[in-house]
């Protein structure tokens, strides 16, 4: 029998909640056989990943997902095998009545945001509150042995191999973003939110002797960059050059292009969760602009995540990702600590390739979720 999923995902930062519950119900449809209804109050955030969407419709059908319009007039409907509340959501209160009324009571989930504290292992498949007799479970993903895992579709990193050792199929897909690579220049994706430090990264790139070309999706990045060059409203197409950087801005694009462009880069810098990981899948040297939050829970998070990523890197290296991560997500000067990490390129480099296997070692999100059901039952 099909097990049926409701999946229910409030936009709170344009992309970052939709982008993970968008991949995680494809791949419960693709590769568990699950019927899943994709719950999304704003549909409009969700057509810039994917294209497709009808945003006047309640209802549709997009790669075997069941899309449903979350409005805020609740429309009757059944509660599913599965329920999860991405984010920490608050369900519709007619939903958790449905939830209650069922022969069978449901799996209730929260999806929480990803972490690296210690906490996390603690209280991951926990059960929290109660809704009547429905209990609801705390579920989280991560990075250590006793976590949910990271969302991770079968096959993804053999693609991702044959797409980084294929230098045609790099340059036809760059090409379909009107960029030209030159074979002499280090390529960067910058996926950010506002920076008041990319000033002086910027500068540092321009003036150290060695060529580099960012590519910047459009995003809210785009202010910091306009200020840089002195320019203002800058669109997708655009290319501007300043010493030995080239700064080009992209439209924004598919969750697959965005992985290929991951994978084509040298060093991505990435923000929120979603593109957080699946930099790390491309197995590049990164840098991480966490999620703002307020008193600056969210750089307790980043050192959480610094604290495993380096702890096994020599001393030097360790330093200069620390300082740059640090620097980044504190908006400070980058300047001597891009200098540091150049110095580290190679290490950092393998490194990367050593943490993407390390964590591929671990189930994956989608297959973790499915075995907690199946356990529970």
């Amino acid at each position: 029998m099909t097990v049926r999923w409701d999946i229910f995902c409030t936009v709170v930062d344009n992309y970052g909640d939709i982008g993970v519950t968008w991949r995680l119900a494809r791949q419960l449809v693709a590769e568990h056989h699950c019927a899943v209804r994709l719950w999304v109050d704003d549909l409009r955030a969700f057509e810039r990943l994917c294209p497709q969407i009808d945003v006047s419709l309640e209802e549709q059908w997009q790669q075997g997902v069941q899309v449903r319009h979350w409005p805020q007039t609740w429309p009757a409907t059944d509660a599913a095998d599965v329920v999860i509340a991405a984010f920490a959501c608050q369900l519709p209160a007619a939903y958790m009545d449905a939830m209650a009324e069922r022969q069978t009571t449901p799996l209730w989930m929260n999806l929480d945001y990803l972490s690296a504290e210690d906490w996390v292992v603690g209280c991951h498949g926990l059960p929290s509150v109660k809704y009547k007799h429905v209990q609801k479970y705390f579920f989280f993903p991560g990075f250590q042995e006793g976590t949910g895992g990271l969302l991770r579709e079968a096959g993804l990193l053999e693609r991702c191999r044959e797409f980084q050792q294929d230098a045609e199929a790099q340059r036809h897909f760059l090409q379909g973003l009107d960029v030209e690579r030159a074979s002499d220049t280090y390529l960067i994706s910058l996926f950010a939110y506002e920076n008041a430090g990319l000033a002086s990264w910027f500068d540092a790139m321009s003036t150290n002797g060695e060529k580099f070309h960012v590519l910047v999706p459009e995003g809210r990045v785009l202010g910091d960059v306009e200020r840089w060059l002195g320019v203002a409203d800058l669109k997708a197409g655009a290319v501007h050059r300043r010493g030995g950087l080239t700064v080009q801005v992209l439209p924004f694009i598919r969750q697959d292009q965005y992985d290929q462009l991951l994978w084509c880069c040298d060093f991505n810098a990435v923000r929120g969760e979603d593109s957080f990981v699946r930099a790390q899948w491309a197995g590049r040297p990164m840098l991480w602009h966490i999620y703002q939050q307020e008193e600056d829970v969210h750089l307790e998070k980043l050192e959480a995540f610094l604290g495993l990523y380096t702890r096994e890197l020599p001393d030097a290296t360790q330093k200069a990702i620390n300082g740059l991560w640090r620097a980044w997500n504190a908006g400070q000067d980058m300047t001597e600590h891009w200098k540091a990490a150049r110095q580290q390129g190679p290490e950092l480099a393998e490194h990367a390739r050593a943490w993407c296997l390390e964590q591929a070692s671990r189930p994956d999100l989608a297959a973790a979720l499915v075995k907690f059901y199946v356990n529970w039952i």
